[in-house]
C-alpha cells in the first residue's frame, strides 16, 4: 500500500492513493477545504469498523439497512495532541438480533478492524450500540 500527499497552496494538501483516490486535507484551523489529518483519521476508523459491522451483519443475514458510527476522541492536551480517548457509538436500523450487533461490533473491535488496533497503541476506545428504530429482535 502506497499512498503520498501533494501540498496544493497554504495549508491544504491532497492526499492521493496508489490507485488514484484523493482526499483533500486541510490544515488550517478552518478546516474549510477538508477535514484535519486527525479528523480523516477519526473518519478512517469509523469507515472501517463500518465495513467490518456490515459485512459480519451481512453474513449472519440480518436484515440491515442503516448504519452510522460516530467518534467522539479526547486528545493530549500538549503536542504531539495524540487520542487518548475515542468513544464509538454505533447506531443500527432494521430488524436485528441484539447478540448478532454485539458480536459484530465485537469482532470488528477486538479482531478485523486494522484503524481501531493501531489506535488502541495510544488511546482507548470504547463503544456503545443504539437503536434508533426501537429495540432489536432478542
Amino acid at each position: 500500500m502506497i499512498a503520498h500527499s501533494e501540498w496544493k497552496h497554504g495549508e491544504v494538501f491532497e492526499g492521493i492513493t496508489e490507485k488514484g483516490n484523493t482526499i483533500t486535507i486541510d490544515g488550517d484551523s478552518a478546516h474549510t477545504h477538508g477535514p484535519s489529518p486527525l479528523e480523516a483519521v477519526l473518519m478512517a476508523l469509523c469507515a472501517c469498523t463500518s465495513v467490518d459491522v456490515v459485512s459480519i451483519l451481512q453474513k449472519k443475514r440480518q436484515s440491515l439497512t442503516g448504519l452510522r458510527v460516530t467518534a467522539a476522541a479526547t486528545q493530549a492536551p500538549a503536542p504531539p495532541r495524540v487520542f487518548t480517548h475515542i468513544s464509538l457509538t454505533y447506531a443500527v436500523r432494521g430488524k436485528l438480533n441484539r447478540k448478532a450487533v454485539e458480536d459484530a461490533v465485537s469482532l470488528s473491535k477486538n479482531k478485523y478492524c486494522s484503524v481501531s488496533k493501531m489506535l488502541e497503541k495510544a488511546a482507548t476506545i470504547d463503544y456503545q450500540i443504539v437503536y434508533p428504530d426501537g429495540e432489536p429482535e432478542p
